[in-house]
C-alpha cells in the first residue's frame, strides 16, 4: 500500500490542527502547553486510510519560534496541505513554509482556505486569489484549492477527495534495499525498553532487523514495530513508525538520532551539496558564511564553501560544500535547509550530493560537474566522472553504494561502466582494460625472456606497472585475473595460463636442458650431485629448477641425513615397477639392504628413494622392512606419461 507523507503547513493559528483533526479524528496537540495556548509546539502526527493507501499527516508548528521544529518535519514530506486563514490571508510564516517546501523538493499539494464561516464569501475569494498569486510560477501553481470550515463542515469532503488524489499523483517511494529513519522522540516503555518514533524516510523496516544508530555508531535490534498506531511485522516507506529496540540504552537515542541500514551512513565533517538561495534571501551568500544546517531532526552549525564562485546571489543555485563543526551521518539525496542565526530566518537549502566527502578544490571543473550531476539525480553520470578521475586508484564499492543509496550487493558495476574487482574495488571499464593489457603483456614479456622461471615475481610485476596503482588495487586486479583464469599464482610468482613455457624455450635453452637432463638420466639410480652438474652456471641452475618444476627431475629427501637427492623420473618410474614386482612376491616385505641390492644402488640413494616411494603410496614401512602399500599407485609415478613427456622434451 502507498503511503504519502503530507506536511500540514501555514502561519500560526490558521487552523491546521483543527483541519487534521476533522480529517482523521486525531488531535495532534499532545502537550498540555499546546492545548493551553491553542498552538502547536512540537510536530503532530495523524493518518487517514484511503482506498489507494495511507495519508500520513505531519502537523507542523506555524509560529516563527518553532520553524526549526517545522523543518524537522518538512524534510521528510512528499506533499503539502497549505492552510491559509480566510480572515488573515497570506502571512510571513505562510511564505517561509512554502519556501522550505520548495527547497526540499515538494511538487505536490492541496490548498485549504480555512475558517470560511467567519468571513463573507468575497473575503474568502480574495484570500484564495492572494494564495494563487503566491503560488504562481511554482510547482504548486495548479494545486487544488478548497474552501473549508471545521465548524460547519464546509468543504471537508472535497478536501478529503483532493488529498486522496495525492496517492495517485506521484511515484511511490522506492525500496532500494536500505532504510533510514530520523528519530524525533525517544522514551522507555516499562517491560519493553527504549522506543523511538519517526517517519521512515527510506526503505522497509522489519522486526528482527539490525539497525545502526547515529551519531553513537552503535547497533541495536528491532524488537517490535508500530506503524500508524498498529503493531506490524514490517513498516513501509513513508510510514509513521514507533520502533521498540533492544541492546541499546535510552541515552543513545533521542532527537537528532537516526536509525539506518548498517553501512548506509558514514560520519563526515564535509558534505557535497546542490545549494539554492531563496529569491527572498536578505543578501547574497558569501563563501565561508556560517549558517545553521538542518536536516531530519539534526540542527548543527556549518560553513558554506562555494565551489564555483565567491558569491551566491538570491535566487541562484550552485555546487557547494558544507563543513560541519561535528561529524554528521546523512544519506545521499537527503533534503536540507540553511538558516541564518541573526536575524533568524531561512535563506536556502537543497539536497545532499555526497554524504561522506572530503575538502574539495574550488573551481575544479570535474568536481563541479560531479556534484551537479548528483544534485540533478544523474547519479550514474556522477559515478562515471569519479571513476574517470580516480583512474588507477579506483573507488571503494561501499563508497559508491553509499553515494547511490543502495546496499553494495545491489550495485550494478556494469551499468555504471565499471569493473568490480575482489576486495570491494571498482575500476572504470576503460582503466580496467588498460591495466589488464599492461599486466598480461608484462608477464608475457617476462616469461618469454625467462622461460625456465616459474613465473614473474609479484613485487617485480607491480614495480613495472603505473606508480599510481596501489598495493591494494594491485592485489585486487591480480585476484580478478586469477579468478577469470587469465593468470596462475604459484607462491609469490604469477604466470599466464595461456602460455606454454616449453613453447617459449630457445634453442640454447633446450640445449642446456637436454645436457642437464642427460646427466641425471645417465646417473639413473646413482645420480650426480646437483652442484656437480650445475656448478656456478646460472643457466644450468635455472634448468634444474625448470626440470624439477615440470616433473622431469624428482627431488627425494633423506630425513635422517637431511639431504636431498635428485633423480630422473624415468629412473624413479623403473624403480617403482621393480619394487612393486618384488614386493608382490615377498608379502612379508624387504629390508632396505634387500631393496638396495634389488635396485643396484647404495644406501646414500636407496634411503631417499624409498622415502619417496613411501610418500607416493608405493611402499609402507613396517619396522626395518618395506611392504606393499594398500593405497593405489598415483598415475604420475607410473612411468608411462613420464617417459612420453621426457621424449617430447628431447624432441623439442
Amino acid at each position: 500500500m502507498t503511503t504519502v507523507v503530507v506536511g500540514v503547513i501555514g502561519h500560526v493559528d490558521h487552523g491546521k490542527t483543527a483541519l487534521v483533526g476533522a480529517l482523521t479524528g486525531i488531535d495532534t496537540d499532545r502537550l498540555a502547553e499546546e492545548k493551553r495556548r491553542g498552538i502547536s509546539i512540537n510536530l503532530g502526527f495523524a493518518h487517514r486510510e484511503e482506498t489507494g493507501g495511507t495519508l500520513a499527516f505531519v502537523d507542523m508548528p506555524g509560529h516563527e519560534r518553532f520553524v526549526r521544529t517545522m523543518i524537522a518535519g518538512a524534510t521528510g514530506i512528499d506533499a503539502v496541505l497549505l492552510v491559509v486563514d480566510a480572515r488573515e490571508g497570506v502571512k510571513p510564516q505562510t511564505i517561509e513554509h512554502l519556501d522550505i517546501a520548495r527547497l526540499v523538493g515538494v511538487t505536490r499539494g492541496v490548498v485549504a482556505v480555512s475558517r470560511c464561516d467567519l468571513v463573507a464569501e468575497e473575503e474568502a475569494l480574495r484570500t484564495a486569489s492572494d494564495v494563487r498569486r503566491l503560488l504562481d510560477g511554482t510547482a504548486l501553481a495548479g494545486a487544488p484549492l478548497v474552501f473549508t470550515s471545521t465548524a460547519t463542515g464546509r468543504g471537508m469532503d472535497k478536501l478529503a477527495s483532493a488529498l486522496g488524489g495525492l496517492l495517485a499523483a506521484g511515484p511511490e517511494r522506492q525500496d532500494r534495499g536500505v532504510f533510514y529513519m530520523p528519530a524525533d522522540r525517544a522514551f522507555a516503555v516499562p517491560g519493553f525498553g527504549p522506543v523511538v518514533t519517526g517517519t521512515l524516510r527510506l526503505g522497509r523496516l522489519r522486526a528482527g532487523d539490525t539497525v545502526a544508530l547515529w551519531p553513537s555508531g552503535g547497533t541495536a535490534l528491532v524488537r517490535g514495530l508500530h506503524a500508524h498506531g498498529k503493531p506490524v511485522e514490517m513498516a513501509q516507506p513513508g510510514s509513521r513508525v514507533a520502533v521498540n529496540l533492544r541492546a541499546v540504552e535510552l541515552a543513545d537515542l533521542g532527537r537528532g538520532c537516526a536509525l539506518a541500514t548498517p553501512g548506509l551512513l558514514a560520519p563526515s565533517h564535509w558534505l557535497d551539496a546542490g545549494l539554492s538561495l531563496l529569491k527572498g534571501a536578505p543578501r547574497a551568500l558569501e563563501n565561508g558564511t556560517k549558517v545553521q544546517f538542518l536536516f531530519g531532526t539534526t540542527d548543527i552549525p556549518a560553513r558554506v564553501r562555494l565551489l564555483d564562485r565567491d558569491l551566491l546571489e538570491p535566487g541562484q543555485s550552485a555546487p557547494a560544500q558544507l563543513h560541519c563543526t561535528d561529524p554528521v551521518a546523512v544519506p545521499a539525496g537527503e533534503p536540507f535547509i540553511l538558516r541564518l542565526g541573526s536575524p533568524a530566518r531561512t535563506i536556502g537549502g537543497g539536497r545532499i550530493a555526497d554524504p561522506a566527502s572530503t575538502r574539495r578544490r574550488r573551481f575544479d571543473e570535474a568536481v563541479i560537474r560531479g556534484i551537479q550531476a548528483l544534485s540533478d539525480g544523474r547519479a550514474e553520470e556522477a559515478v562515471a566522472l569519479r571513476l574517470a578521475s580516480a583512474a588507477h586508484a579506483g573507488l571503494r564499492l561501499e563508497d559508491v553504494a553509499r553515494l547511490l543509496g543502495v546496499p553494495p550487493e545491489r550495485l550494478d558495476a556494469t551499468g555504471l561502466g565499471a569493473e568490480q574487482l575482489p576486495q570491494g574495488v571498482l575500476l572504470g571499464a576503460p582503466v580496467f582494460r588498460e591495466l589488464r593489457e599492461i599486466l598480461l603483456r608484462t608477464i608475457r614479456d617476462f616469461q618469454r625472456a625467462s622461460p625456465t622461471e616459474r613465473g614473474m615475481p609479484a613485487e617485480r610485476l607491480r614495480a613495472m606497472l603505473p606508480p599510481t596503482l596501489t598495493a591494494e588495487l594491485f592485489e585486487a586486479l591480480t585476484a580478478r585475473l586469477i579468478e577469470e583464469g587469465a593468470l596462475v599464482r604459484d607462491g609469490g610468482v604469477l604466470r599466464r595460463r595461456d602460455l606454454d613455457a616449453a613453447s617459449l624455450l630457445s634453442t640454447a635453452d633446450r640445449d642446456v636442458l637436454s645436457a642437464v637432463e642427460a646427466a641425471f638420466r645417465e646417473g639413473s639410480l646413482s645420480p650426480p650431485d646437483v652442484s656437480a652438474v650445475a656448478g656456478h652456471d646460472t643457466r644450468r641452475h635455472k634448468a634444474l629448477h625448470y626440470l624439477a618444476r615440470t616433473g622431469v627431475l624428482v627431488r627425494a629427501l633423506d630425513h635422517v641425513q637431511k639431504r636431498e637427492i635428485t633423480f630422473h623420473r624415468d629412473a624413479v618410474a623403473d624403480a617403482v615397477m621393480r619394487v612393486r614386482a618384488a614386493l608382490a612376491e615377498q608379502p612379508d616385505g624387504l629390508s632396505l639392504s634387500d631393496l638396495g641390492r634389488l635396485l643396484g644402488t647404495t644406501r646414500k640413494f636407496s634411503v631417499p628413494l624409498m622415502e619417496h616411494m613411501d610418500r607416493l603410496g608405493v611402499t609402507q614401512r613396517k619396522g626395518d622392512r618395506r611392504v606393499a602399500a594398500s593405497m593405489p599407485l598415483p598415475p604420475a609415478a607410473g612411468g608411462g606419461d613420464t617417459a612420453r613427456t621426457s621424449r617430447e622434451l628431447r624432441r623439442r
